[in-house]
C-alpha cells in the first residue's frame, strides 16, 4: 500500500521548517511547495516542488496524490507598507489553496492562520475558538488578511470543503532561519546589545514544535469545520526578556522603557528597519498587540487534541542554545 503524501506550504518557515522535522520523525512521506532551494533541505528525506501560493499550476502539481495539506505559507509583517503583498499571499493565497486542494482531492487542509484574528476582548476575558471573524474591528494589514482567509476557508467548510483551521500564538523555539520578530530580540540579548526591557505588556508564546504536534493531531484527530487555538504561555515582555538573559548568561539593561517612550520612538524605528532592512522588533503596532489582551484558552486543543505546550523558559533556552549553534559568530 502506498503511503500517504503530506504537503507542506511554508516549509522554509519557523513553523513548517518545525513541522517537515516532525513528520520525517514519524516516518511519513513528505512533499513540500518552496519557492527556492535551500541548503538546509538538502539531506532531508523530502521532495521538493518549486512553485508558489499564486500559481495554481505549481500549487495542483505539489498537490496531486496528496493526502493532507498543511497550510503555512504566509507573510508575518507587523511594519507598514506591504499591503497589497500581504492581501495577496496571506488572503488570495489562501484561495488558490483551497481551489487546488479541491481539484486534486486532497482528503484535509490543515490552515494556519493565527490568534491575531481575534479581536482582543476587553478586561483580560477569556478568548475561545470562533466560526466567524470580523476584520473590520482588527488592526494591521496581517491581522486583517488573515481574519478575512480564516472566515474563507470556515464558509468552505459549511460547503462540504475538508478543512480544519488552527491559531497559533507567537511562536518561538528552534528553526528560526528567518529570523522573527521575537528571534531578532533573542539575537540581541545574545549579543548584549539590548538597549532596554520594556516595562509593560505581555503575550502567548508557544514552542513551533508544539504547533507542529498540534497541527499533526489536528490532522489526525481534528473534526472539519473546527477550528483550534494553539498557545502556550502567557509571560510579561519583561519576564520573556529575563528568561532569555539567564539562557545566554547576560546581565539586564539598567533602562527600563515605559510605555508612553515605547511609543514615542516607535516611529523613528520603524523607519530605520525600513532603511537598515532588518526583521521590525517595536512598531507602533507591536506596542498596541503587547498591551492587550492574550488570555486565549488552549482547552478545546488540549481535549480534542491532547495538545500539551511545554514550558516558555524551556523552549527560550532551546531557542537560545539553537541560535548560538548555529549562528557561531554570535557567543
Amino acid at each position: 500500500m502506498a503511503q500517504k503524501i503530506h504537503v507542506i506550504t511554508g516549509a522554509s518557515g519557523h513553523i513548517g521548517y518545525a513541522l517537515l522535522h516532525k513528520l520525517i520523525e514519524q516516518g511519513e512521506t513528505v512533499r513540500i511547495l518552496i519557492r527556492r532551494n535551500e541548503t538546509r533541505f538538502d539531506f532531508l528525506p523530502c521532495e521538493k516542488i518549486f512553485g508558489d501560493i499564486n500559481d495554481i499550476d505549481s500549487l495542483n502539481k505539489a498537490f496531486k496524490g496528496a493526502h493532507t495539506v498543511y497550510h503555512l505559507a504566509g507573510i508575518i509583517d507587523i511594519n507598514n507598507g506591504n499591503d497589497d503583498l500581504v492581501w495577496r499571499v496571506n488572503y488570495e493565497g489562501v484561495k488558490n489553496v483551497v481551489a487546488a486542494c479541491q481539484a486534486q482531492g486532497v482528503e484535509k487542509l490543515i490552515y494556519a492562520s493565527s490568534v491575531d484574528a481575534f479581536e482582543p476582548l476587553p478586561h483580560n476575558a477569556i478568548m475561545r475558538e470562533q466560526k466567524h471573524f470580523e476584520p473590520d474591528k482588527l488592526e494591521g494589514t496581517y491581522a486583517k488578511t488573515k481574519a478575512t482567509a480564516t472566515n474563507y476557508v470556515l464558509k468552505k467548510c459549511e460547503e462540504g470543503f475538508p478543512a480544519v483551521v488552527v491559531y497559533p500564538g507567537a511562536c518561538i523555539g528552534p528553526y528560526d532561519y528567518k529570523v522573527s520578530n521575537i528571534g531578532e530580540m533573542v539575537r540581541m540579548c545574545i549579543k548584549g546589545s539590548m538597549p532596554a526591557t520594556l516595562g509593560f505588556g505581555a503575550y502567548n508564546f508557544v514552542d513551533v514544535r508544539d504547533v507542529a504536534d498540534g497541527m499533526i493531531a489536528a490532522a489526525k484527530l481534528g473534526k472539519c469545520g473546527e477550528g483550534y487555538i494553539l498557545c502556550g504561555e502567557q509571560i510579561s515582555t519583561d519576564e520573556f526578556v529575563a528568561f532569555t538573559l539567564k539562557a545566554c548568561g547576560k546581565k539586564a539593561p539598567k533602562i527600563k522603557m515605559s510605555k508612553k517612550a515605547a511609543i514615542t520612538a516607535a516611529p523613528l524605528m520603524e523607519r530605520y528597519y525600513k532603511l537598515a532592512h532588518k526583521t521590525p522588533l517595536f512598531t507602533r503596532y507591536s506596542i498596541r498587540k503587547l498591551d492587550s489582551n492574550c488570555n486565549f484558552s488552549i482547552e478545546k486543543a488540549q481535549k480534542e487534541l491532547g495538545f500539551n505546550p511545554m514550558p516558555v523558559e524551556k523552549s527560550i533556552r532551546d531557542m537560545v542554545e539553537w541560535i548560538q549553534e548555529h549562528e557561531f559568530r554570535i557567543k
